[in-house]
């Protein structure tokens, strides 16, 4: 087996549907396997794909267990050299697949690779090409200052946007929408930290991939495309909640250490604010 596609499915049975058939569709001689994990969908997902797609292997949760904790129970029994995240909203182009298996075929100091993720706007979806969020690029970005000097190395190292998008390179941190991982990577490193529900998963991985000595890249000349934020503009807390309880994890479990008391006072401060802002105009919009 080539590879283990795994996706993981939460009241998006269209979406899911979409996703699983640009899979089918595209070219590919490798032999690969779907799986499709299920968090407690209310829309009968299950019931959907498995009477579309018999042939995709369906796990079904009792409930929702969150992304890390639902990809790792397919990543456990799957039988690829490589397994790929994929998000549920996503469309496979149709030789990415194979073109990054091929790449990673011809690239053994690989751990991990991403393609272009394009928004449906036809924009890049910043998320897949990162460095990772130390205080200072954090600060940097939430400072405007990588927006006001897009190619200035220091300013922008949050996403490193000074780098020719368009060209192969070896890059921090790919997004969990799309990041095909070696087998043997997974083995020596892990799977995801379920400590994490839902964000931060993809950028810890990347992180203990890198820490192992694996390269991980950023792989343009083929892509998907993203319906990010395609349901709806307001967020429930949880949402916003797990988003920013993954920076305060990711940055307790590998920067605390390095920095000191006043320094990690800051940036946990600076998260509290962050998600109390966040909540405050969420909840604004609700009101309108």
């Amino acid at each position: 087996m080539d590879l283990s596609i795994v996706i993981v499915n939460y009241n998006t049975k269209k979406l899911t549907l979409e996703c699983i058939d640009s899979i089918y569709k595209a070219t590919m001689n490798e032999a690969f396997e779907i799986f499709m994990v299920d968090n407690n969908s209310s829309d009968d997902s299950v019931q959907a794909i498995k009477e579309t797609f018999p042939e995709v292997k369906v796990i079904a949760n009792k409930e929702n267990v969150g992304f890390s904790r639902a990809n790792n129970q397919a990543i456990k029994v799957s039988k690829g050299r490589y397994v790929l995240l994929l998000n549920s909203d996503t469309i496979v182009k149709e030789t990415t697949l194979s073109t990054i298996i091929a790449f990673m075929d011809d690239h053994q100091d690989i751990g991990a690779t991403g393609c272009k993720v394009v928004l449906p706007d036809g924009t890049l979806d910043k998320a897949c090409h990162r460095g990772f969020p130390t205080p200072e690029a954090s600060f940097y970005y939430m400072a405007g200052l990588a927006e006001k000097y897009p190619n200035n190395h220091k300013y922008n190292s949050y996403h490193k946007s000074y780098l020719d998008m368009n060209e192969i390179h070896e890059i921090d941190c790919l997004v969990g929408a799309f990041m095909m991982v070696r087998r043997e990577t997974i083995v020596e490193v892990g799977m995801l930290d379920e400590t994490y529900f839902m964000y931060g998963e993809d950028i810890d991985w990347c992180y203990r991939i890198k820490e192992a000595g694996w390269k991980v890249y950023y792989y343009p000349k083929v892509s998907i495309v993203h319906y990010k934020g395609a349901s709806s503009r307001r967020k429930p807390f949880k949402i916003v909640y797990e988003f920013h309880r993954a920076m305060f994890i990711f940055h307790k479990n590998h920067f605390a250490p390095k920095y000191n008391v006043f320094i990690n006072a800051l940036v946990y401060l600076g998260i509290s604010l962050k998600l109390s802002a966040a909540v405050t105009l969420n909840a604004i919009k609700k009101s309108r």
